[in-house]
């Protein structure tokens, strides 16, 4: 893309009225992986934050967090297939991404005032023709399918879909999720529809005619730079600095450190309050305690959980007791 066509691009931004934090994509650029960079197979959820993936069906794949990215950035999400499955029925393979409601109220989705907005983003995979997607309402009544183009076969190419945006379905504008992105890796008649770059009534997560990813055995498909943003035109890609990217991301899901050290209590429960690192979207769920030390206790729990910060209390057995370098992750996630 030339200068003189970048900057003509956000010019149209201003005009939308937005130049900084037009997009409202968390992660895009697929920097921030909290629970860890690889992971096979993939897991019911998230690896790199704030992208999830979701199966339904006998393939399966594995995800990690490369380093092999387009000019300018440093990370993608890759998704390779481990073995192979032709979708049919209700199978599905999927790459989701939730957008909170409040921050998808700019958009006025759902109503008369329902604004244009335009989703791009880098792709590259060793399978080249017809993949898609789709953007569908929370209740997923509505929903609008888009296809892409892979024309070079390991090649990183950026695409871009402009969506006008509908008058009707659900797309709540608090903390819950307005609407889930989706990239489509493979599905079956179930959630594909023939009806392409509009909306329509149903649940679906791409088309009757993309390639279907996960019936290649060894395929790989990497995704980043991931931009949805107010308006016909697709601006080049907001980058954030990785502190405010992590911020973004914790809000969502974090990892939460837990020290306490009692020299004489034995007996008795003794607790700290711990304070999260960024405000949360509501009160987390907490995983499992693990690493660290503990010595000289019964017990540990976290309690008295919101979405500011918990409590973390330890049952004494003698003097001494402790449990230093405790960590749980705290998910709030969509």
């Amino acid at each position: 893309m030339s200068k003189a066509r970048q900057l003509a691009d956000l010019g149209n931004v201003y005009d939308d009225g937005a130049l900084s934090n037009r997009n409202l994509i968390i992660n895009g650029a697929m920097q921030v992986a909290q629970r860890g960079t690889s992971a096979s197979p993939a897991p019911s959820g998230y690896l790199i934050d704030r992208f999830a993936t979701f199966k339904s069906g006998s393939g399966t794949f594995s995800l990690a967090q490369s380093s092999d990215a387009p000019v300018g950035f440093n990370a993608s999400l890759l998704t390779t297939v481990t073995s192979a499955s032709t979708p049919s029925g209700g199978d599905y393979y999927i790459i989701q991404h939730p957008i909170e409601g409040q921050d998808l109220s700019v958009l006025s989705l759902g109503n008369a005032n329902a604004q244009t907005f335009t989703l791009s983003f880098y792709v590259k995979s060793s399978l080249t023709g017809t993949f898609s997607g789709s953007l569908r309402d929370n209740p997923s009544s509505v929903s609008y399918a888009f296809e892409y183009t892979i024309n070079s076969a390991n090649t990183w190419e950026r695409k871009s879909v402009t969506i006008s945006g509908p008058t009707s379905g659900t797309f709540p504008t608090n903390n819950t999720a307005g609407a889930r992105l989706v990239f489509s890796l493979g599905q079956g008649t179930t959630y594909a529809t023939s009806t392409v770059g509009s909306w329509v009534s149903g649940n679906y997560h791409g088309s009757t005619t993309e390639t279907d990813f996960i019936a290649a055995n060894g395929a790989t498909f990497y995704l980043t730079g991931v931009q949805l943003e107010v308006g016909d035109t697709a601006t080049p890609f907001e980058h954030r600095s990785y502190g405010d990217e992590l911020a973004r991301c914790e809000r969502y899901g974090q990892q939460v450190s837990f020290n306490i050290y009692i020299g004489n209590g034995s007996g008795f429960y003794w607790s700290n309050s711990i304070n999260y690192q960024t405000t949360m979207r509501t009160a987390p769920t907490f995983g499992s305690l693990s690493g660290g030390s503990t010595g000289n206790i019964s017990a540990e729990v976290v309690e008295s959980i919101t979405a500011q910060g918990c409590r973390y209390t330890i049952l004494a057995t003698s003097t001494n007791a402790e449990a230093i370098g405790r960590t749980a992750f705290a998910d709030a996630e969509l």
